[in-house]
């Protein structure tokens, strides 16, 4: 039996969307020996903890906690939880340090550094936290994340049917490009995700519902702002298109990081699926974008390490690479960052065929400077140019065109120094004339 109001407008009958849902789900449920293979190291962590005599217990995060992780998904977080009025914060990860030494892990860099390393094909996160039961005793941000996960499992242990509706609602985001919250994606976190489907009771419910939102929209949960949300907040976690009522934290925004563009795709396919609901939108085939005579495709091997930061690093690429080009007047009418962790990125940048051609015959481009009434910048603007005059108000040069064609374009901007350490390696793989 699948979560959804008997009012929910889906083109398809009760009987065959439930069929399309039944068949996802069994594409998308995990194998439960993962979960076995994360308590057998769960078991090992707590070992060393008591051999080494550390006041430290270990338990499971994320996802997999919750019982909404999805197959194929397998990174698996946890939490060692210190006794907060026996160590000092700055002590946490030296300590976890030495007790995870038997797996050799790689430092992290964040607010508290933690730990990484893969083992039986499954990757782990270890967070050095401290035990609290209230959001007041945090010293650090991750000290609330066990009570996050808490919220989640209590009301799937009172709803278990929430599990799968969870796993519908992450499967549905992935294959729409919206789920992850990391900075170079600034979508759905998982958290967001169960929350917003245990506050709908399920999947459908909750698309039918994203087709009201209207920015901005505030969900609380728990009904800790009695109302008063845009009134009580600070502006910074208010500026979102969604503003969600962390349920364990009444002054956060757990939707902060969501950006307008993610919300508005959500919502447009939402949409889509209720007046088509397919298989696609779960699992969409992977589009190969291919170089062309007016499209311009650059390969990227990510650094290693932490995948935010080598997804950000690589974004930051992209942009760059992309301002280059319109600044040598090759005029992008369509960029696309393609990137999955574990895979090699792709940028494609779509080139105006006219700008293309103007290069090509080697046309002069006329470029326009600022107001002849900012006299200081028009002066640093004539420093920049030997041919200029005035036009409409502005300051004006003919500049001649550094390139011939993009690629060539494309080729000097990958050997800037600001792309160093953006990634291992770059590959552009149009074939030069």
């Amino acid at each position: 039996m699948f979560l959804y109001s008997a009012g929910s407008a889906y083109s398809m009958d009760r009987k065959a969307l439930k069929k399309l849902l039944s068949e996802v789900l069994e594409k998308i449920r995990p194998d439960e020996s993962v979960i076995k293979r994360c308590e057998e190291t769960l078991k090992e962590i707590r070992a060393e903890l008591r051999t080494r005599r550390i006041s430290a217990d270990a338990v499971l995060g994320g996802s997999i906690a919750k019982g909404t992780f999805l197959k194929n998904n397998y990174d698996c977080d946890i939490f060692v939880r210190f006794d907060r009025n026996r160590y000092k914060d700055e002590e946490l990860s030296e300590i976890l340090q030495s007790a995870l030494s038997r797996f050799s892990p790689t430092r992290v860099k964040g607010s508290r550094d933690y730990f990484q390393f893969e083992r039986q094909g499954i990757n782990f996160e270890v967070v050095p936290v401290f035990r609290i039961r209230s959001p007041r005793q945090a010293v650090n941000v991750t000290d609330v994340s066990p009570l996050h996960i808490s919220w989640v499992r209590d009301r799937i242990k009172k709803n278990p049917q929430l599990a799968d509706e969870a796993r519908l609602t992450r499967a549905f985001c992935r294959g729409i490009g919206v789920y992850g919250a990391e900075s170079f994606i600034r979508g759905f976190s998982g958290h967001v995700l169960d929350i917003l489907t245990i506050q709908y009771g399920g999947f459908l419910n909750l698309l039918s519902a994203s087709q009201k939102w209207r920015p901005p929209v505030v969900i609380d949960p728990e009904k800790h702002q009695k109302g008063m949300a845009l009134l009580n907040l600070n502006a910074s976690k208010r500026e979102g298109p969604l503003i969600l009522i962390d349920p364990v934290q009444p002054d956060r925004n757990a939707a902060a990081a969501l950006s307008e563009e993610k919300f508005k795709l959500l919502v447009k396919k939402a949409g889509e699926f209720m007046k088509r609901p397919s298989h696609s939108f779960f699992f969409p085939k992977r589009k190969n974008i291919l170089p062309s005579e007016d499209t311009l495709v650059i390969e990227a091997v990510p650094i290693s390490g932490n995948p935010d930061i080598a997804g950000c690093k690589l974004l930051k690429a992209f942009e760059f690479i992309k301002k280059g080009l319109e600044e040598n007047y090759f005029k992008v009418e369509k960029a696309q960052f393609d990137w999955q962790k574990g895979e090699l990125a792709r940028f494609a940048y779509k080139i105006n065929k006219s700008s293309i051609r103007d290069a090509g015959q080697g046309k002069p481009v006329n470029r326009r400077g600022p107001p002849l009434s900012m006299e200081k910048h028009v002066l640093e603007f004539k420093k920049r140019h030997s041919a200029f005059y005035e036009k409409d108000g502005f300051i004006w040069a003919q500049d001649k065109r550094r390139y011939s064609d993009f690629v060539s374009c494309a080729t000097a901007l990958l050997n800037d120094e600001y792309l160093e350490g953006k990634a291992l390696s770059f590959r552009i793989l149009n074939r030069k004339k």
